[in-house]
């Protein structure tokens, strides 16, 4: 009923910058928290920054000073712009959102399919 689509992956270099961006579409309400977490190999899952429907803010200390999020409620829209990346940046990186349907009452939690980050010289 929701699906959420992430874009903006790829080679990074050291110092460089990215940019994430995640759109959610489908049977939408109205979006509470979202949020992009980082997966890396043979790590587990960990949050990396999240944003609440008001704009409140929460960053991994990793990620402190160098990587902003931002969204546009307007389009259902969350942004990660990441600058100075390091190679302990590289992950399989996701959004998430908890999404109030249109069709049935509470909040559900959905994921995107995941977008590569590779950070190398």
């Amino acid at each position: 009923q929701v699906q959420l689509v992430e874009s903006g992956g790829g080679l990074g270099q050291p110092g460089g910058s990215l940019r994430l961006s995640c759109a959610a579409s489908g049977s939408i309400f109205s979006i509470n928290a979202m949020g992009w977490y980082r997966q890396a190999p043979g790590k587990e899952r960990e949050l990396v920054a999240a944003i609440t429907s008001g704009g409140s803010t929460n960053y991994a200390d990793s990620v402190k000073g160098r990587f902003t999020i931002s969204r546009d409620n307007a389009k259902n829209t969350v942004y990660l712009q990441m600058n100075s990346l390091k190679p302990e940046d590289t992950a399989v990186y996701y959004c998430n959102a908890g999404v109030v349907l249109t069709t049935y009452f509470g909040e559900y939690d959905y994921w995107g399919q995941g977008t590569q980050v590779t950070v190398s010289a």
